[in-house]
């Protein structure tokens, strides 16, 4: 009615009461016993009364359409308690009579009460809060669940009177989707796909299958013929390993860090620490084409993105920028870097996952009076990595710019011709490596592939993945990501990502980031190496983040907001031959050689601080990346 997408489908949970149960009788209220989460069977028990209910997420996805839904009048009990379709039932009804025999198999039992339940799916299973980003001023709170409702109405009343809720909703918010994600085909496939996820046990790596192949970088087709093994970020397809790096596991051995524990090993290739260790050998191309770029422009802008910006954005046309964005009381929005192209021209480049979330923060602090113009440019330009000690030796052989350290310093961008390609070169590193990201026409992207891969032979050139570009080389050098340690719930102090200075140009979060340098810090994030991987089976385990961060003898560490400290971000080191993890630590254990212990499958695994604060893990000087 309003224009506004919200990407749901309403979906069958299916649901039995069953009673009188004796064993119930003398219950007062509604529960007495335990809940039971059948995790096997995606089912649950659950008493109610004198009843025990019955519900199953194991049947066959049944989704409705909206429209379909009968109205108050129309409906025989309430339009989500839809007639009940025992066949789907019948399987479930059988896991649950082996589960509890004694209470559901009694002859005296019986079935009162029977209904196919609606509920609410999404595209990727998370809610749907937040300012639609369509219409100013309409909020969304969709594909809750009831055990989640206070604390959900609580955090949209902090974000629609404030615009700080005290617990980040980033992950939920309904900004997060892009065109595609907001289909009618993309939303009833990914919600068939997730229903039997909803109790399932996901791993954190586990891929959807569902509607994939619908963008795809130029190098693609390149990609594919050499063994790309594809995980999905924002609908864009992104080579994660590569099985025609299958002869580098021979070359580095046991340095490749294998996992012998299938869940630690599931989603993972030991590839990737292969690649690893080649591209800090020689030299790597990566596929970063699911980069969300965007355009500010226009006479309004520089004064728009030191609004916007906790950097100083008054740089000179060819500076690169990394910078944080704030919300009012200083916990951190986003995180991206800025190419000042012109006086009057910004370029914007963020993380593909945070893109949308990210428009919709720069779109709405536009100034009004149109001075400055935001373009999404996502889809025209695609990106490309090359780093390595060897990335100026391959570069340089297929241009005649001056690529040289002098000629092209770290932290600034430029035009140059690679063979007939024109593109925009940035010299940043996300991985800790002296190289460039490549900025190129998208129909023009294979060209630069090939023109660079046929040269890169005479360099030991390796294509990597992304498991390298996110993980591996990012944990080596203790870079920090959105979504795992950078969130609205730390600030900059806490993350070790504050200035030497504050620049004196006001921006969104300043007054709160100058009271937050002004005190000490209750925590800091850390790096940390396990000691000894081994678990008591005899086999080498690897943490795979969100584990709980331990004292030795088992204690919690809990910082003076109450926040418990947890892994941010796991990973191996292959460089360092380390599983590297990363940890807000209360600022009493935030110090270098202390030793603590990861919870990681009900055993606890020792840990020592190796690093507090942003210094690099490896190369600390940073020699490499500014070669």
């Amino acid at each position: 009615m309003a224009g506004a997408a919200i990407p749901l489908s309403p979906a069958v949970h299916q649901m039995i009461s069953v009673g009188p149960v004796p064993l119930f009788a003398g219950t007062v209220g509604e529960i007495k016993y335990p809940i039971v989460r059948d995790m096997d069977t995606n089912g649950y028990e659950r008493q109610h009364g004198s009843d025990m209910e019955v519900g199953s997420y194991d049947h066959r996805p049944i989704l409705w359409d909206p429209d379909d839904i009968p109205s108050i009048e129309q409906a025989k009990l309430s339009p989500t308690e839809l007639p009940f379709t025992k066949e789907d039932f019948d399987e479930s009804l059988e896991h649950a009579l082996e589960l509890m025999p004694e209470i559901l198999g009694d002859p005296g039992v019986g079935i009162r009460h029977a209904i196919n339940g609606l509920l609410s799916l999404t595209p990727d299973g998370l809610p749907l809060l937040g300012e639609t980003p369509e219409v100013k001023g309409l909020w969304s709170a969709a594909a809750i669940w009831i055990k989640e409702a206070p604390g959900i109405a609580r955090a949209l009343a902090e974000w629609m009177t404030s615009g700080v809720p005290e617990i980040d909703p980033s992950s939920s918010d309904v900004a997060r989707f892009y065109d595609h994600h907001k289909t009618r085909a993309h939303v009833r496939a990914r919600c068939a796909e997730g229903f039997n996820k909803t109790y399932g046990i996901v791993h954190p790596r586990e891929q959807w299958a569902s509607n994939r192949e619908l963008r795809l970088s130029p190098f693609y087709e390149r990609e594919r013929e050499l063994g790309a093994v594809f995980f999905e970020t924002a609908g864009w397809e992104r080579p994660n390993w590569y099985e025609a790096n299958q002869p580098l596991l021979a070359e580095y051995g046991e340095r490749v860090m294998p996992r012998r524990y299938e869940w630690d090993a599931r989603w993972w290739s030991p590839i990737v620490n292969a690649e690893h260790l080649a591209m800090r050998d020689r030299v790597a191309m990566v596929d970063l084409s699911a980069f969300a770029v965007f355009d500010l422009t226009g006479p309004g802008a520089l004064d728009c993105m030191q609004r916007l910006c906790v950097a100083q954005m008054n740089v000179a046309p060819g500076r690169v920028v990394y910078t944080s964005l704030l919300n009012p009381a200083g916990g951190i929005k986003a995180d991206l870097t800025v190419m000042r192209l012109g006086h009057d021209h910004y370029r914007v480049v963020t993380g593909g996952a945070d893109g949308m979330r990210d428009r919709k923060w720069f779109k709405d602090h536009l100034p009004e009076d149109g001075s400055v113009q935001l373009a999404d440019l996502t889809s025209s330009w695609a990106t490309l990595g090359v780093w390595g000690p060897r990335a100026r030796d391959l570069v340089q052989s297929v241009t005649a710019a001056d690529m040289s350290g002098a000629a092209f310093p770290f932290g600034t961008c430029r035009l140059v011709e690679i063979g007939p390609v024109q593109v925009l070169a940035s010299r940043i590193s996300y991985v800790g490596e002296l190289g460039w990201e490549l900025y190129v026409p998208f129909e023009q992207g294979a060209r630069l592939w090939d023109t660079l891969w046929q040269a890169g032979q005479a360099h030991g050139v390796v294509p990597v993945g992304i498991g390298v570009y996110g993980t591996t080389g990012r944990l080596e050098k203790c870079y920090r990501a959105y979504g795992a340690e950078l969130e609205q719930e730390f600030n900059l102090v806490e993350c070790g990502l504050a200035r030497p200075q504050v620049k004196k140009e006001d921006f969104i979060g300043r007054e709160a980031y100058l009271r937050q340098r002004a005190e000490p810090p209750a925590i800091t994030l850390c790096t940390l190496t396990i000691d000894d991987n081994t678990s008591r089976s005899g086999f080498k385990r690897y943490p795979q983040g969100r584990e709980p961060v331990l004292l030795p003898n088992g204690r919690p560490l809990v910082d003076g907001r109450g926040r418990r400290s947890y892994v941010t971000s796991a990973g191996a080191g292959p460089s360092v031959g380390k599983t590297i993890l990363m940890s807000y630590l209360p600022t009493d254990y935030a110090k270098v050689g202390t030793r603590l212990c990861i919870e990681y499958f009900g055993e606890g695994y020792p840990a020592t601080v190796a690093v507090a604060g942003p210094t690099p893990l490896f190369d600390p000087e940073n020699a490499r990346v500014r070669a």
